[in-house]
């Protein structure tokens, strides 16, 4: 993301008026008369800018907290702004006031009006300590507290020592209404809680009584905010005071800061969370101002400020100390030094308590009063990794140990589940290592997560669903137990569990890392022979499904490995690799290895790998155009994945399906094949296979016109390319092409269409006819030409029928009229042998513009209609330049529309005249001098048929016809002609 700036925007006078945001002014003439009326203050001072304009800083800060103070039509004026006016509008001297802020009272002005009483803190009787800095952000907080202090009479801010707990809850008392006092009464250095408050009031103590009493009774009939600072070391003595008030005093309320709770009824614990980023962000910059003056964000120190908050988990006197150290090192220097933080953050404000001084002094502070269990459990915590669950501490029997952990803020606890900041973690992990405990800790982590790995592998094969649920909340524990179970002088442990998880790596974009640890695994023992060796293979030829697809050694190693141990489910799984490896490069092979990796997968009962080859079998059909059989095979296989929850790979058969649909022109199936595929991936959160289907789903709105839509669907995944750079996601720059293409952005098109291809793979055939088209829509007719070639020889060697007939269409544009309508009758056979129907209205609307280059408008025209009402009934627009392309023809007719399947007889059957001699070579069609080319290469007829997606028969009738125009009697003859007439 880009970081913002804050940038010095000099000394100007900041307004504050009504609710609207704080506007500046050059001087403060400028900002008066600008003013409307109040309520609103004015202020001066030196302000940053933020990148959108927003002014923000101490000053705009200090503005807001005087606007809290003005009355309605009021309008207040700071000293400094008052000063910079001198004598130039009559202001009246309302005094010295305290602002909400609680930092030093200062002098405020009024504008006019008649001077009153203003609502600062100074009308109330209080003690509230003097703040020497500004407070920074937590306005929700603020606000949560006074909601809850207004509803509930005992409220405990809890939170580890740094946190703010002190600060908050000082702020939240300087805005309460307690119109008899808020009193603060510090317990850092007490003994004596009842005694220090009723010192502090000013109550004197009946010794019969007590002096809980004595206070409570003082206090009985009065509206007071009872703060008590600091109570994790006097817990029973809060407590006892805070009991007695509840009872005797119905209009007292007491807040409490504790690293615990105090633990009686009515108690309403609020634990203080970290501070947001960007608040923390605005807490260094301004704290960062007292050592530097006019510090603000730039470009080069807005991402190091911000990885210091970040790393420092938003923990407010983490900051505030790293800020100091801008007097002498630079953002980048002390982002640096975080490595060693503790070393580091060593400097506290002179006159702050001991246990401040340093982010260390204060969590020691409170390790300190732990017993000797407890520090024990505390420190075993710092082997834990994103969080834990009680049964991963040690279950029931540290129960109590982590109630009190988290009852004294240093372990948090977040729906179910346990966790650490980063700062009390390492301060936990030094204690571990100074005890001498760090390995057994590491120990008892791994196998805890090797039991739960190992345990939760049968869901895999049940509901992968639950398998994630259960395994991913784990994720940062398992790469902590895989890094020392792989470091062991015996790594079997860590194998073991690299083996069990390696389903994880294959979702959210993990496989990098996941072949990472597979690897070191497999390495560790490279001569190993065992089942655990097998596993690790297939596990790296399952990650690589996402991360290196036409990478399928491991899986051929796994499958010797699993042969030769006789692992048939093992097999199975490798099988169905090694197919998906070749399904880029060989679809043949490919084909070819589904039967074995299906009939293995059935022996041994593996449902997955099984429909794993059912959908391979399907794609292979698919991408041969193969429709009536890929489709039976997919729908099955999609029925098993879905069940099991193997979200992935259904949600590829969904998009193949759905690709089907669309081929055949049914809208509303693909729509609906396509939003499930959508819906089925997303809760993996995996870049591929998300992405894969938010493809198709573009696609189908490109198909049905709307543009507008499939941008959208695309929009995230633009970004991230843009970002990213190159990234492969097999169909993207031909859906991005395509949009762009509808648009008529032909540059933009051309430059997608030409990353589709990926040489070596079938993909290399992909997006040419596309080039071709955008190419000649652009006048590049001899480069459009020259790649329409390459399209036609590729296509057909891949045997690929739709884009074949794309490319023969394409070519036919840019053919004489007897070559064109030989070109465009062979492309729409191929569409209507393969029931490509969307393919079919591309083909009509390329006759009809034949049709009306050849002098034939009537026939044009009806074609033109019929089509026209063809893609309407289905919902399939022309892009708008091919539109207008056809609209410029002038072609009109009385004809009503015929059928799609009548218009395309109808083009059969009045193909008319080919004007082509009877015999010799220039007789021969380009379809017959295919079958030449291919035959005088050496193919057998059902090579050739294969190839040119024609029955043994039909080619050798091709060849009869090509010997009786040639007058020749065999293939010898035929290519010692070919030899000299095809280049």
């Amino acid at each position: 993301m880009t970081e913002p700036k804050l940038l010095p925007a000099g000394t100007v006078t900041v307004v504050c008026a009504g609710d609207a945001p704080p506007a500046v002014f050059a001087t403060p003439g400028e900002a008066l008369a600008a003013l409307t009326g109040g309520p609103a203050a004015v202020h001066t001072g030196d302000v940053l800018i933020r990148d959108d304009g927003t002014p923000t800083g101490p000053v705009v800060r200090r503005c807001r907290q005087l606007r809290a103070l003005a009355d309605e039509g009021r309008i207040l004026v700071s000293a400094r702004t008052a000063a910079d006016l001198r004598d130039a509008v009559p202001l009246h001297d309302l005094g010295v006031h305290r602002l909400p802020d609680l930092t030093a009272p200062e002098r405020i002005f009024e504008l006019g009006g008649t001077p009153g009483p203003l609502r600062s803190l100074d009308t109330i009787p209080n003690n509230l300590p003097v703040q020497l800095t500004g407070f920074v952000g937590r306005d929700a907080e603020v606000a949560d507290v006074r909601r809850l202090l207004a509803g509930t009479r005992l409220v405990t801010l809890a939170g580890p020592g740094g946190s703010g707990k002190t600060r908050l809850a000082a702020q939240v008392a300087g805005g309460g209404e307690w119109p008899d006092g808020v009193w603060w009464i510090e317990l850092d250095a007490v003994t004596e809680v009842a005694e220090r408050v009723a010192a502090t009031l000013g109550v004197p103590v009946e010794p019969r009584a007590g002096a809980a009493r004595s206070v409570a009774t003082e206090l009985r009939d009065r509206r007071v905010l009872l703060c008590l600072d600091n109570c994790e070391h006097v817990l029973d003595g809060a407590a006892e005071v805070a009991v007695e008030l509840l009872r005797s005093c119905p209009e007292v309320a007491v807040l409490t800061t504790s690293r615990e709770p105090l633990g009686v009824p009515g108690e309403t614990v609020w634990r203080v969370p970290p501070l947001a980023v960007e608040e923390a962000v605005a807490l260094f910059v301004e704290r960062a101002g007292a050592v530097r003056p006019l510090f603000a964000l730039d470009a080069s120190s807005a991402a190091a400020v911000r990885s210091i908050c970040t790393r420092l988990d938003g923990i407010p006197l983490a900051v505030e100390l790293a800020a100091a150290w801008l007097g002498t090192l630079t953002p980048h220097q002390i982002d640096a030094g975080l490595d060693d933080r503790f070393a580091l953050l060593t400097r506290g404000p002179r006159g702050a308590p001991a246990r401040q001084r340093t982010l260390e002094g204060s969590i020691a502070w409170s390790h300190d009063q732990l017993d000797a269990p407890d520090r024990a459990v505390f420190r075993r915590l710092a082997v834990f990794a994103g969080g834990f669950t009680l049964d991963a501490a040690g279950g029931p029997a540290v129960l109590p140990a982590l109630g009190r952990l988290v009852d004294k803020s240093l372990v948090l606890a977040e729906d179910g589940r346990y966790r650490l900041l980063e700062t009390l973690r390492e301060y936990a992990a030094a204690r571990l290592a100074e005890a001498g405990e760090t390995a057994a800790a590491r120990d008892r982590h791994l196998d805890h997560f090797l039991a739960l790995a190992e345990a939760a592998e049968p869901e895999l094969d049940r509901d992968k669903d639950a398998w994630r649920a259960r395994v991913e909340p784990e994720r940062d524990n398992l790469r902590a137990a895989l890094e020392w179970g792989l470091a062991r002088e015996d790594p079997d442990r860590g194998r073991r569990l690299a083996a069990a998880v390696a389903w994880l790596w294959n979702l959210h974009g993990r496989g990098h890392e996941g072949l990472a640890y597979l690897k070191r695994a497999v390495a560790l023992r490279p001569d190993d022979r065992t089942v655990l060796q097998a596993r690790l293979l297939t596990g790296m030829g399952l990650v690589a499904d996402t991360t290196a697809p036409f990478d399928v050694e491991a899986a051929r190693q796994g499958l010797d490995l699993a042969t030769e141990l006789g692992e048939a489910g093992l097999r199975a799984r490798c099988l169905s690799l090694t197919a998906l490896g070749h399904l880029y490069t060989d679809l043949d092979a490919a084909w070819d290895s589904t039967f074995d990796a299906e009939k293995v997968a059935e022996d041994a009962g593996d449902g997955f790998a099984r429909d794993s080859a059912l959908t391979l079998r399907g794609i292979v059909q698919f991408a041969r155009d193969r429709h009536d059989e890929a489709e039976p095979l997919l729908a099955e296989a999609a029925e098993g994945l879905l069940r099991r929850g193997d979200r992935g790979l259904a949600s590829t058969v969904l998009s193949v399906r759905s690709g089907i649909a669309l081929a055949a022109a049914d809208l509303p199936r693909a729509r609906e094949l396509a939003e499930h595929a959508v819906d089925v991936a997303a809760p993996l959160g995996d870049f591929h296979r998300v992405n894969t289907t938010l493809c198709r789903l573009a696609l189908v709105h490109c198909a049905a016109g709307d543009v507008d839509a499939g941008f959208r669907v695309m929009e995230p995944f633009r970004r991230l390319v843009e970002t990213a750079g190159d990234v492969f996601v097999p169909g993207m720059a031909r859906v991005l092409g395509e949009l762009h293409r509808r648009r008529g952005e032909f540059e933009a098109a051309l430059c997608w269409f030409e990353r589709e291809a990926v040489a070596g793979t079938y993909m290399a055939a992909q997006g040419l006819a596309e080039r071709g088209a955008l190419l000649r829509t652009l006048g590049r007719t001899e480069e459009a030409a020259e790649v329409l070639a390459t399209a036609v020889d590729l296509t057909r060697r891949w045997s690929l029928p739709s884009p074949l007939a794309d490319a023969l269409d394409q070519q036919g544009y840019l053919a004489e009229p007897e070559q064109a309508a030989e070109l465009h009758h062979e492309a729409l056979s191929l569409r209507v042998a393969h029931g490509l129907r969307l393919g079919v209205l591309a083909g009509l609307d390329a006759l009809t513009t034949l049709l009306a280059r050849s002098g034939r408008e009537a026939d044009a025209a009806r074609v033109l209609v019929s089509a026209s009402h063809a893609r309407a009934e289905l919902g399939f627009p022309r892009r708008p330049f091919e539109q207008a392309g056809l609209d410029a023809l002038g072609l009109s007719t009385a004809e009503p529309p015929m059928s799609l399947d009548d218009v395309v007889a109808f083009v059969r059957r009045t193909r008319g005249s080919r004007g082509r001699p009877s015999n010799g070579w220039a007789s021969l069609t380009p379809t017959e001098l295919q079958v030449v080319k291919l035959a005088a290469e050496g193919c057998t007829n059902p090579e050739i048929g294969t190839r040119l997606f024609m029955s043994r028969g039909t080619v050798k009738t091709h060849l009869a016809h090509v010997y009786a125009k040639l007058g020749i009697a065999n293939r010898t003859e035929l290519a010692t002609l070919a030899a000299a007439h095809l280049p």
